[in-house]
Formats: C-alpha cells, sequence, structure tokens
C-alpha cells in the first residue's frame, strides 16, 4: 500500500492530516475548536452537557431560556443544540452534526417529526439545511428514518456505527454520512481479551477498531457506495494517523492539540485503489440487507450489538442529565 508522507516532518500532523482527510471538531466547546480550524464540526448529548455547564456558556443557556419561557425541559433542549449549533456555524465553513434525542432509537416516526423539527429551528435562524447534519442512532428504525429524510434532503449522519453491516445498510438508503467508531469498538476488545490484549499484536493497524473502519471503507468503495466515512470516537492520535485517507476523521480537542504539537511525518494508510484486494482478502461479500437479515447479522456480532444499546443508554442518561439542568439552573 501507497504510505507516501504528504509533507516535510516539519509541518504539523495536524496540517499533513488535512491533506488527505477531512478534519472535524468532536465537540460542543466551539471557544476552544477555533484554533484547529477545522472544515465540520460534530455534537452529541454527552459534549454538549459537559459544555453548558462551562461557566463561559451559561450566558448562552440563559439567553436561549429567556428567549423561550415556560418551555419543557425536553423542549428546551432542543433550542440549546441548536444554539450551539448556530455558534460552531460561524466558526467553521462547513457543517455541523446535531443529533436526535436518542430515546427516539427505536421510533422511525417520531425520530423523522424530530429531524425536520431541528432542521427547521436552523433554517429559522438562516441557516442552509445543508450545512447540518442530523445525527441518527444505527438501528434499523433510525436507519429508515434516515431513508425519508434524505428524500426530503434532510442530510444524516449516522452513529453508534459498530458493524459492517450497519454501515452497509446506511449505504443502501443514502445516508449522507456515518461515523463507525473506533475507540469504543477497542475498549470492547480490551476488555474481552484482559490481560491477553498487548499493544504489539493489537495496536496500531492491526487495532480491532482502526480494522473495522478500514473494512467498511474498502467495502463502500469496491460497491460504489456514496456515503461519505467518518472515523469517530479516537482513544489516541495513533489510531487516528492509521486511518489517515479516510474520508473524514471528526477528533476531539485534545488530540487535536497533540496532533498539532507533532512534526512527525503523516503517511496515507487507506487508498480506494486497494478496495478490491482488500476485500478479497477478507472474503467479503455484498451483504442482504432486509430488515430480518440486518437484525439477525447484528445480532451475530456481540461487540456491536452491546455497544449500540450502551451507547443509546448513555446518551439517554446525558440527555437526561441536560433536560434537568435545563430544568434548574438559574
Amino acid at each position: 500500500m501507497n504510505t507516501r508522507a504528504t509533507e516535510p516532518s516539519q509541518s504539523s500532523q495536524l496540517s499533513q492530516l488535512k491533506k488527505l482527510t477531512t478534519v472535524v471538531a468532536d465537540t460542543g466547546d466551539f471557544e476552544r475548536m477555533q484554533e484547529f480550524q477545522p472544515q465540520d464540526a460534530t455534537t452529541n448529548p454527552s459534549l454538549i452537557l459537559k459544555a453548558v455547564q462551562q461557566p463561559n456558556y451559561q450566558a448562552l443557556v440563559q439567553k436561549v431560556k429567556a428567549a423561550h419561557p415556560g418551555l419543557k425541559p425536553v423542549d428546551l433542549a432542543d433550542y440549546i443544540l441548536v444554539a450551539f449549533g448556530l455558534e460552531i456555524l460561524k466558526i467553521i465553513p462547513g457543517r455541523v452534526s446535531t443529533e436526535v434525542d436518542a430515546h427516539l432509537s427505536f421510533d422511525t416516526s417520531a425520530t423523522i417529526h424530530k429531524a425536520k423539527h431541528l432542521i427547521a429551528l436552523y433554517e429559522s435562524n438562516g441557516i442552509d439545511r445543508k450545512r447540518v447534519l442530523i445525527k441518527l442512532a444505527g438501528t434499523w428504525e433510525g436507519i429508515q428514518a434516515a431513508k425519508a429524510l434524505e428524500a426530503e434532503g434532510i442530510h444524516c449522519n449516522m452513529t453508534l456505527l459498530f458493524s459492517l453491516v450497519q454501515a452497509a445498510a446506511c449505504g443502501a438508503v443514502n445516508a449522507k454520512l456515518i461515523s463507525p467508531f473506533v475507540g469504543r469498538i477497542t475498549d470492547w476488545y480490551k476488555a474481552k481479551l484482559g490481560s491477553g490484549w498487548n499493544d504489539v499484536d493489537h495496536g496500531g493497524a492491526n487495532d480491532p477498531g482502526v480494522t473495522s473502519v478500514k473494512r467498511i471503507f474498502y467495502y463502500y468503495k469496491h460497491f460504489g457506495i456514496q456515503t461519505e466515512i467518518m472515523g469517530a470516537s479516537f482513544r489516541s492520535t495513533n489510531q487516528i494517523l492509521e486511518l489517515a485517507g479516510c474520508d473524514l476523521l471528526t477528533i476531539s480537542p485534545e488530540l487535536l492539540a497533540e496532533l498539532q504539537a507533532n512534526t512527525n511525518p503523516v503517511s496515507q494508510k487507506l487508498d480506494i485503489a486497494h478496495s478490491t484486494a482488500a476485500l478479497a482478502v477478507e472474503h467479503i461479500e455484498q451483504l442482504q440487507l432486509d430488515e430480518s437479515h440486518f437484525r439477525l447479522q447484528l445480532n451475530q456480532d456481540a461487540m456491536a450489538t452491546e455497544k449500540l444499546a450502551e451507547g443509546i443508554r448513555n446518551f439517554c442518561i446525558d440527555t437526561d442529565k441536560l433536560e434537568a439542568l435545563l430544568s434548574t439552573s438559574a
């Protein structure tokens, strides 16, 4: 595989990575993201919960509350999400991702309704819907919601994605973008292997989170799927650099800072030209993607099943915490 360096080593790894991959900031802390000049930005309930508790964002929270007196916390949360998205869009040239309430992950019609509401809030503030990605969980119901929304020009970012079958199903409905979770996959295998895990055999190019995204990348490219792939949920810059060449990578400010401070050369690791050969090595064929086959294949993948369920639970918890905070804050 081609592993050419893109720039002399005196350039930061972040600037080198930007030559190969669209870099996205994964944070609700829009003040901090400015220094890294990302193209896009992603948020989720956990990131927004963290941001609204910071003193420097209290004025924004209070402004939203004052503009919507008497609104229930569950509804006020939508305005908070969009308020942060609007501030982010003042900083970045590209798109912001805003997440639908995870409590709706198994309700297609409610997900569609919520997504349209969020888009309407952005559009009422003069934002073109093309600059917003609605984040939906990679459940069967979420994927069907994405199919309907994409048909109306509302673009979706499919999140909590841990398996090839989820990715393939998202591609089949023409979802705009998927966010396969690297770090959470690695976490699962580390916990499963326990003392049997070692970084020599299971890290670097062999990291299970990294190999999962590579498999999706080559599947998409080989079968001509246009959905964008954005690696997410990184635990280290090493995981990020192993996916240089992916369509997009969404990265926390902490890891963006590490990349900016490092000048070691960055090499392209993912290359479309290798998709056919890569799939042949792993004996991957085009998947059957009707509902029964989707559910069975997901069920057969213990890691993906467990991490999807855990991810939905945790986002529900943080959404509840955000709503509780909005109901009690002055």
